[in-house]
Protein backbone atom coordinates (compact mmCIF):
# COMPACT_ATOMS: atom_id res chain seq x y z
CA UNK A 1 0.00 0.00 0.00
CA UNK A 2 1.06 3.70 -0.78
CA UNK A 3 0.10 6.12 1.49
CA UNK A 4 1.27 8.85 -0.73
CA UNK A 5 -2.04 7.64 -3.09
CA UNK A 6 -5.37 8.95 -2.26
CA UNK A 7 -7.21 5.57 -3.53
CA UNK A 8 -5.13 3.40 -1.48
CA UNK A 9 -5.81 5.19 2.18
CA UNK A 10 -8.74 5.13 4.57
CA UNK A 11 -10.06 8.25 5.62
CA UNK A 12 -8.62 8.31 9.01
CA UNK A 13 -5.32 8.48 7.80
CA UNK A 14 -5.76 11.17 5.60
CA UNK A 15 -7.26 13.19 8.45
CA UNK A 16 -4.57 11.89 10.83
CA UNK A 17 -1.46 13.31 8.51
CA UNK A 18 -2.57 16.79 7.22
CA UNK A 19 -1.33 17.17 3.64
CA UNK A 20 -0.61 20.10 1.83
CA UNK A 21 -1.12 19.69 -1.53
CA UNK A 22 -3.33 17.28 -3.70
CA UNK A 23 -1.85 16.68 -7.13
CA UNK A 24 -4.40 15.35 -9.62
CA UNK A 25 -3.69 13.86 -12.86
CA UNK A 26 -5.34 14.15 -15.90
CA UNK A 27 -4.93 12.43 -18.70
CA UNK A 28 -7.29 11.14 -21.47
CA UNK A 29 -8.49 7.66 -23.27
CA UNK A 30 -7.62 8.38 -27.01
CA UNK A 31 -5.95 6.55 -29.88
CA UNK A 32 -2.08 6.53 -29.74
CA UNK A 33 -1.36 5.07 -33.27
CA UNK A 34 -1.56 1.36 -34.07
CA UNK A 35 1.38 0.99 -31.45
CA UNK A 36 0.37 2.29 -28.40
CA UNK A 37 -2.56 2.06 -25.48
CA UNK A 38 -5.54 4.51 -25.87
CA UNK A 39 -4.05 5.47 -22.26
CA UNK A 40 -0.87 6.48 -23.29
CA UNK A 41 -1.42 10.11 -21.85
CA UNK A 42 -2.66 8.91 -18.52
CA UNK A 43 0.11 6.48 -17.94
CA UNK A 44 2.40 9.54 -17.60
CA UNK A 45 -0.05 11.75 -15.51
CA UNK A 46 -0.23 9.03 -12.94
CA UNK A 47 3.30 8.70 -12.76
CA UNK A 48 4.23 11.79 -12.32
CA UNK A 49 2.17 13.13 -9.85
CA UNK A 50 2.91 9.15 -7.67
CA UNK A 51 6.48 10.19 -8.23
CA UNK A 52 6.07 13.91 -6.82
CA UNK A 53 4.11 12.39 -3.93
CA UNK A 54 6.59 9.57 -3.58
CA UNK A 55 9.46 12.94 -3.84
CA UNK A 56 8.22 15.61 -0.90
CA UNK A 57 6.57 15.04 2.05
CA UNK A 58 2.90 16.67 2.33
CA UNK A 59 1.93 15.84 -1.23
CA UNK A 60 -0.80 12.89 -1.74
CA UNK A 61 -1.86 11.91 -5.59
CA UNK A 62 -5.34 11.26 -6.35
CA UNK A 63 -6.51 9.02 -8.67
CA UNK A 64 -6.92 9.72 -12.38
CA UNK A 65 -9.21 11.80 -14.05
CA UNK A 66 -8.56 9.41 -17.44
CA UNK A 67 -10.95 10.77 -19.62
CA UNK A 68 -10.65 13.89 -21.23
CA UNK A 69 -11.61 16.68 -24.00
CA UNK A 70 -10.31 14.52 -27.25
CA UNK A 71 -12.77 15.60 -30.07
CA UNK A 72 -10.17 15.35 -32.66
CA UNK A 73 -9.23 11.64 -32.31
CA UNK A 74 -12.71 10.99 -32.41
CA UNK A 75 -12.58 8.93 -35.68
CA UNK A 76 -10.40 6.42 -34.37
CA UNK A 77 -12.27 3.50 -32.45
CA UNK A 78 -11.56 3.39 -28.76
CA UNK A 79 -11.51 7.46 -28.24
CA UNK A 80 -13.80 8.42 -25.08
CA UNK A 81 -13.96 12.36 -24.98
CA UNK A 82 -16.11 14.35 -22.53
CA UNK A 83 -15.67 17.93 -24.25
CA UNK A 84 -14.12 20.98 -23.09
CA UNK A 85 -17.03 22.40 -21.22
CA UNK A 86 -17.61 19.04 -19.67
CA UNK A 87 -13.85 18.34 -18.15
CA UNK A 88 -14.22 22.31 -17.24
CA UNK A 89 -17.12 21.60 -14.79
CA UNK A 90 -15.36 18.81 -13.95
CA UNK A 91 -12.35 20.13 -12.49
CA UNK A 92 -13.96 22.97 -11.15
CA UNK A 93 -16.15 20.86 -8.60
CA UNK A 94 -13.24 18.49 -8.17
CA UNK A 95 -10.89 21.70 -6.98
CA UNK A 96 -13.95 22.55 -4.46
CA UNK A 97 -14.29 19.45 -3.41
CA UNK A 98 -10.33 18.82 -2.81
CA UNK A 99 -9.90 22.32 -1.19
CA UNK A 100 -12.14 21.37 1.52
CA UNK A 101 -9.50 18.93 2.84
CA UNK A 102 -6.12 19.94 1.26
CA UNK A 103 -4.70 23.83 1.24
CA UNK A 104 -3.49 23.59 -2.41
CA UNK A 105 -4.50 21.41 -5.44
CA UNK A 106 -2.08 20.65 -8.79
CA UNK A 107 -3.57 19.33 -11.93
CA UNK A 108 -1.02 17.90 -13.98
CA UNK A 109 -2.38 17.67 -17.19
CA UNK A 110 -0.55 15.35 -19.79
CA UNK A 111 -3.01 15.72 -23.52
CA UNK A 112 -2.43 18.74 -24.82
CA UNK A 113 -6.55 18.86 -25.73
CA UNK A 114 -7.35 19.41 -22.66
CA UNK A 115 -5.30 22.78 -22.01
CA UNK A 116 -8.45 25.35 -22.66
CA UNK A 117 -10.18 23.30 -19.80
CA UNK A 118 -7.42 23.04 -17.27
CA UNK A 119 -6.87 27.24 -17.95
CA UNK A 120 -10.80 27.82 -17.68
CA UNK A 121 -11.15 25.62 -14.58
CA UNK A 122 -7.52 26.77 -13.09
CA UNK A 123 -8.74 30.97 -13.00
CA UNK A 124 -12.37 30.12 -12.19
CA UNK A 125 -11.12 28.15 -9.09
CA UNK A 126 -8.64 31.21 -8.24
CA UNK A 127 -11.15 33.82 -8.51
CA UNK A 128 -12.83 31.91 -6.07
CA UNK A 129 -9.86 32.05 -3.96
CA UNK A 130 -8.75 28.61 -4.36
CA UNK A 131 -4.75 27.61 -4.40
CA UNK A 132 -4.99 25.78 -7.41
CA UNK A 133 -2.15 26.08 -10.26
CA UNK A 134 -2.14 23.99 -13.15
CA UNK A 135 1.13 22.36 -14.71
CA UNK A 136 1.35 20.58 -18.78
CA UNK A 137 4.61 18.71 -19.31
CA UNK A 138 6.52 19.79 -22.42
CA UNK A 139 9.34 18.03 -24.51
CA UNK A 140 10.44 18.80 -28.08
CA UNK A 141 9.85 15.95 -30.66
CA UNK A 142 7.13 14.99 -32.69
CA UNK A 143 3.46 15.51 -31.51
CA UNK A 144 1.39 12.38 -31.59
CA UNK A 145 2.57 8.51 -31.03
CA UNK A 146 5.60 9.47 -32.22
CA UNK A 147 9.12 8.77 -31.33
CA UNK A 148 8.62 10.63 -27.91
CA UNK A 149 6.04 9.15 -26.85
CA UNK A 150 6.56 5.26 -27.48
CA UNK A 151 9.81 5.58 -25.68
CA UNK A 152 8.02 7.31 -22.81
CA UNK A 153 5.70 4.29 -22.75
CA UNK A 154 8.31 1.36 -23.34
CA UNK A 155 9.76 3.21 -20.31
CA UNK A 156 6.46 2.55 -18.04
CA UNK A 157 5.29 -0.70 -19.28
CA UNK A 158 7.05 -2.19 -22.67
CA UNK A 159 4.52 -5.36 -22.47
CA UNK A 160 1.62 -2.63 -23.47
CA UNK A 161 3.54 -1.47 -26.95
CA UNK A 162 2.92 -3.48 -29.76
CA UNK A 163 6.46 -2.05 -31.47
CA UNK A 164 5.65 -4.37 -34.15
CA UNK A 165 2.90 -2.40 -35.26
CA UNK A 166 4.80 0.74 -34.92
CA UNK A 167 4.91 3.17 -38.68
CA UNK A 168 5.82 6.74 -39.00
CA UNK A 169 2.16 8.66 -39.62
CA UNK A 170 2.41 12.08 -40.70
CA UNK A 171 5.85 13.94 -39.72
CA UNK A 172 4.71 17.35 -40.80
CA UNK A 173 5.24 19.97 -38.39
CA UNK A 174 2.52 20.26 -36.14
CA UNK A 175 2.20 23.86 -36.74
CA UNK A 176 1.72 23.72 -40.35
CA UNK A 177 -0.72 20.72 -39.90
CA UNK A 178 -3.15 22.69 -37.49
CA UNK A 179 -5.50 24.33 -39.93
CA UNK A 180 -6.49 20.93 -41.76
CA UNK A 181 -6.42 19.25 -37.78
CA UNK A 182 -8.73 22.10 -36.62
CA UNK A 183 -11.13 20.80 -39.48
CA UNK A 184 -10.77 17.17 -39.95
CA UNK A 185 -9.55 16.01 -37.15
CA UNK A 186 -6.66 13.68 -36.66
CA UNK A 187 -7.78 11.20 -39.30
CA UNK A 188 -8.15 13.85 -42.15
CA UNK A 189 -3.94 14.14 -41.38
CA UNK A 190 -2.88 11.23 -40.58
CA UNK A 191 -5.27 7.93 -41.25
CA UNK A 192 -3.42 5.89 -38.67
CA UNK A 193 -3.69 8.22 -35.98
CA UNK A 194 0.49 9.07 -35.65
CA UNK A 195 2.15 12.58 -35.94
CA UNK A 196 5.40 11.37 -36.00
CA UNK A 197 7.55 8.63 -36.49
CA UNK A 198 8.26 6.26 -33.87
CA UNK A 199 11.40 4.89 -35.24
CA UNK A 200 14.22 4.45 -32.70
CA UNK A 201 12.06 4.73 -29.97
CA UNK A 202 13.64 3.06 -26.59
CA UNK A 203 13.42 2.60 -23.12
CA UNK A 204 16.58 4.32 -22.12
CA UNK A 205 14.81 7.66 -24.04
CA UNK A 206 12.30 7.60 -22.49
CA UNK A 207 13.43 7.21 -18.58
CA UNK A 208 15.84 10.08 -19.61
CA UNK A 209 12.65 11.70 -20.79
CA UNK A 210 10.61 11.02 -17.36
CA UNK A 211 13.68 12.31 -15.39
CA UNK A 212 13.66 15.69 -17.03
CA UNK A 213 10.23 15.69 -16.52
CA UNK A 214 9.87 15.25 -13.22
CA UNK A 215 12.77 17.38 -12.65
CA UNK A 216 10.50 20.43 -13.59
CA UNK A 217 7.29 18.92 -11.85
CA UNK A 218 9.25 18.52 -8.61
CA UNK A 219 10.92 22.31 -9.43
CA UNK A 220 7.31 23.39 -9.51
CA UNK A 221 6.32 22.15 -6.68
CA UNK A 222 9.21 23.54 -4.77
CA UNK A 223 8.81 27.03 -6.42
CA UNK A 224 5.34 26.69 -5.01
CA UNK A 225 6.17 25.89 -1.40
CA UNK A 226 8.79 28.48 -1.21
CA UNK A 227 6.34 31.29 -2.25
CA UNK A 228 4.01 30.27 0.40
CA UNK A 229 6.83 30.21 3.09
CA UNK A 230 8.01 33.72 1.90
Amino acid sequence: MKRYVLNEMIWPEVAAEPRRLLVVPLGSLEQHGPHLPLSTDTDLAVWLCQRLAAARPGVLAAPPVAYGASGEHADFAGTLSIGTEALELLLVELGRSATLTFSRVLLVSTHGGNAEAVQRAERRLRAESRDVRAWPPAWEGDAHAGRAETSIELALDPGRVRAGLAAAGNTTPLADLMPALRRGGVRAVSPNGVLGDPAGASAAEGAAMLDRLLAGLLATVDAWHAETRS
